[in-house]
């Protein structure tokens, strides 16, 4: 399906990328009768070509697909887009999960799944991505200054790179420095919802803790979760 006249769609542009025509299609009937507009392809290449015509809200990629697996696709589409991206597998080892977020996926979902839980992630995505709330409010933890309204964090002046769901984080983390908020807690501030597995938000916060350097302490807790230390 091409993305002609699809900018009138009530709820969202789901684009379901996967090369099972069943499967694509049991995805895209549920979600249309949720009130989305649903893309499909079968490759990853015409899959890139959408995304980077910015049309579609939140992108379902098969992970092994023909030609450019869902794998490339995310780290492609991460070069100009930051469009949610939940992979479908059939992998359900961690070290797979792990690979798909470290590359700027923002979820996993492990085939065989219900169409249902499907449409719910898409949801609590979607829902996160427009939903943010504005703060005027600039915060300065020693080196560094976080500015919620503009959502751009500097370290010594200088603006460090975040994706949206590491700003969230820092910021969740930020106020309330000294406490430990739980990985549950933190699934909340940066997806605004629990469907997401915890393992999540340690691959975030690594990737956060590496681009801050030693200009803020995020110290792990053991079995609970984390503290952005004062």
């Amino acid at each position: 399906m091409t993305d002609e006249g699809v900018a009138t769609a009530s709820r969202g542009r789901i684009l379901v990328v996967d090369d099972e025509r069943s499967i694509r299609r049991l995805v895209a009937q549920y979600l249309e009768r949720e009130g989305y507009t649903v893309l499909e392809t079968d490759n990853g290449e015409e899959a890139l070509s959408i995304l980077n015509r910015g049309s579609a809200d939140l992108a379902l990629v098969d992970v092994m697909l023909p030609g450019l697996d869902g794998f490339e696709v995310v780290r492609r589409a991460r070069r100009f887009s930051d469009v949610p991206i939940l992979l479908l597998t059939a992998r359900g080892e961690e070290a797979n999960r792990v690979a798909g977020l470290e590359l700027g996926a923002d979820d996993y979902v492990v085939k065989p799944f219900s169409a249902a839980e499907v449409a719910a992630r898409v949801r609590a995505h979607l829902r996160r991505r427009h939903g943010q709330a504005s703060a005027e409010e600039m915060m300065r933890l020693g080196e560094v200054d976080i500015d919620l309204s503009a959502r751009r964090c500097t370290v010594k002046g200088k603006e460090v790179d975040l994706t949206r769901r590491e700003f969230d984080l820092l910021a969740a983390l930020a106020e309330r420095q000294g406490r430990v908020l739980t990985r549950t807690q933190l699934l909340e501030a940066g997806w605004g919802t629990t469907f997401v597995t915890e393992k999540t938000v340690d691959v975030h916060l690594a990737s956060l803790r590496r681009k801050l350097g030693g200009s803020l302490k995020v110290s792990a807790i053991r079995g609970v979760g984390y503290r952005l230390d004062t």
